[in-house]
């Protein structure tokens, strides 16, 4: 316990690196980001992928990049790099969302125009949009780790952007630039993290479910 104290500090500022770059990521699809104009969304949505692009080949600590391992990764010290990975991420996107909306109005106008659209989703519907974004980014992160090929990164995020789906850190930055009103968005940004973690669990979850199959009719046959 002692040593995971200790490397806690290490542990967190990874983490406010990840933030970092997703709050970077955000401020350039807000900056882009014209509901009326589908281009100009679009290259938002693809200039967004600096920001796993960066985590991936750094090794930033990013919770949505980390839940879907904690199946197969589940010791101490990766449960540790994931918690205080999360506390980072927040730390980082809380204040950065603060900074940018002082910094940049007009990013901040377009953060209110999106964070307007979430309020009004329904909680069930906010969930189902973030469980489908958590199987994406996991998609993202896992062709990047088994392959070393950055086309999962740069096909899954802006698919999931331009789909409406929900992630956790990213709209954690979207409500602090725009000014958290309530306690429904807290609410809100809860239901979105456990919905990306249940998204990036799908996967493996069916994969050990294979696996067990496989090596029990393995058995069988010997």
């Amino acid at each position: 316990m002692k040593k995971l104290l200790f490397s806690a500090p290490r542990k967190i500022s990874e983490g406010i690196i990840a933030g970092l770059m997703i709050s970077i990521g955000g401020t350039v699809y807000l900056s882009c980001y014209n509901g009326a104009n589908q281009i100009s969304t679009f290259v938002g949505a693809l200039f967004f992928c600096v920001a796993l692009l960066c985590i991936c080949v750094k090794g930033y600590s990013l919770y949505t990049g980390k839940i879907g391992y904690i199946l197969s990764d589940h010791d101490k010290e990766s449960v540790a790099v994931m918690i205080f990975g999360l506390i980072g991420n927040i730390i980082a996107t809380v204040g950065l969302g603060y900074l940018i909306a002082a910094a940049l109005p007009t990013v901040s106008a377009s953060a209110a125009v999106v964070v307007a659209a979430k309020r009004e989703q329904q909680l069930w519907g906010s969930l189902v949009r973030a469980v489908l974004c958590g199987v994406l980014v996991y998609l993202a992160v896992d062709i990047y780790r088994e392959n070393k090929s950055v086309l999962g990164v740069i096909f899954c995020i802006p698919t999931f952007i331009l789909c409406g789906f929900e992630h956790s850190i990213a709209d954690i930055f979207y409500f602090s630039a725009a000014g958290f009103k309530e306690w429904h968005d807290l609410l809100f940004l809860l239901v979105i993290v456990v919905g990306n973690s249940i998204g990036a669990l799908i996967i493996p979850l069916l994969r050990l479910k294979r696996r067990d199959k496989k090596q029990s009719s393995d058995n069988e046959k010997n």
